[in-house]
């Protein structure tokens, strides 16, 4: 997979992490964004150099996807806990 569809992944996994953890988040959509692109990449790196689950080459594949979507609701809940409470 290019860098190109890691961030359209990185897109629709931020959607899936907000549909998951609804709630109010301190970014708004741009910071959920950001963090699901984020989370794309951390999730794909993890799945890769830890869990030794190289990430394939297709899109469709599952193993991407849930690594990127587990990704985002990681970083999400990081950054809730951490700035949470700023939007008060």
């Amino acid at each position: 997979m290019t860098v190109i569809s890691w961030i359209i992944l990185g897109l629709l996994a931020g959607a899936i992490a907000k549909f998951l953890l609804p709630g109010r988040d301190p970014g708004g959509l741009i910071g959920t964004t950001l963090i699901g692109i984020a989370g794309a990449f951390l999730g794909g790196w993890i799945s890769a150099r830890w869990l030794d689950h190289p990430i394939s080459k297709d899109f469709y594949d599952g193993a991407p996807w849930a690594a990127a979507i587990g990704g985002s609701l990681v970083l999400l809940v990081a950054y809730r806990l951490l700035f949470g409470n700023s939007r008060d």
